[in-house]
């Protein structure tokens, strides 16, 4: 077994695992010493994720979880409780966006889509996880976005959404911290992922946009948010709790 590190002997369930920051957040997770579930919607995703993963001498197991079905969701934190016996730490980060749209020709679907993914998916991990980590505590980090702290054009229900996000996460560290649960919002910048990448090749001249608007100005690799969500799920962070936490690359202070 590789050394561990920050979350040495913890087990993690991973939303929005088989890509982008949530796979990073896998092997970042594994490196640092814990255990993971891994949890998306695309089988031979997360199949060759965890093949990779045990390959390494690493423990991880995975699960096909549609975070807006609440019952798929209660099975998959079942099955990660399930097969490691606990649930010390969750990254809540699967979500969607949505092609720029006037909001007045935004369709109901696209509305309900993000809503259902994006918010209530995270509302139904918060209750099983919390239910998993009751009498033990734990650490939850859940994935906003920029787009959760300010307001850009034809992006209306997302921005909505992402601010939905960090009062969810306020609302539920205030509840649950004397239960020793930490519960924290990571708010990414642009980063290289499947969902992010494939919108800029769309829209000529937006990454150079988006590198310049941050005070370091590029795209960040999704390790990088990964390495924030594993210090905010560690004992490090101990004292850290209902925060907002920007890894954005000074995005938002401009």
């Amino acid at each position: 077994m590789p050394n561990g590190g920050l979350l040495e002997g913890k087990h993690a369930f991973i939303t929005g695992a088989s890509s982008g920051i949530g796979a990073a957040a896998a092997r970042v997770f594994c490196r640092e010493g814990a255990s993971v579930t891994l949890a998306a919607r695309r089988p031979e995703r997360l199949a060759a994720l965890v093949g990779e993963l045990c390959a390494e001498g690493y423990e991880a197991q995975y699960v096909v979880v549609d975070v807006s079905r609440n019952e798929q969701v209660a099975a998959g934190v079942a099955q990660a409780v399930g097969r490691f016996g606990k649930l010390d730490v969750a990254f809540n980060n699967a979500g969607v966006a949505a092609e720029g749209t006037p909001m007045h020709l935004m369709s109901d679907e696209v509305y309900d889509t993000l809503m259902d993914t994006n918010v209530r998916g995270i509302w139904n991990c918060l209750r099983h996880e919390i239910t998993a980590m009751l009498g033990r505590g734990g650490a939850i980090v859940n994935t906003s976005s920029t787009a959760g702290l300010v307001a850009t054009p034809v992006a209306a229900p997302y921005i909505a959404a992402k601010h939905a996000v960090i009062g969810l996460t306020k609302a539920v560290a205030a509840e649950y911290a004397a239960s020793g649960i930490r519960v924290n919002a990571l708010v990414p910048g642009a980063t290289h992922s499947e969902m992010t990448d494939a919108w800029m090749a769309k829209v000529p001249g937006v990454a150079d946009e988006l590198a310049r608007a941050a005070l370091l100005p590029r795209i960040a690799a999704p390790e990088e948010i990964a390495e924030a969500a594993a210090w905010l799920s560690s004992d490090r962070a101990s004292f850290v709790v209902g925060a907002t936490v920007p890894v954005d690359g000074g995005w938002t202070v401009r």
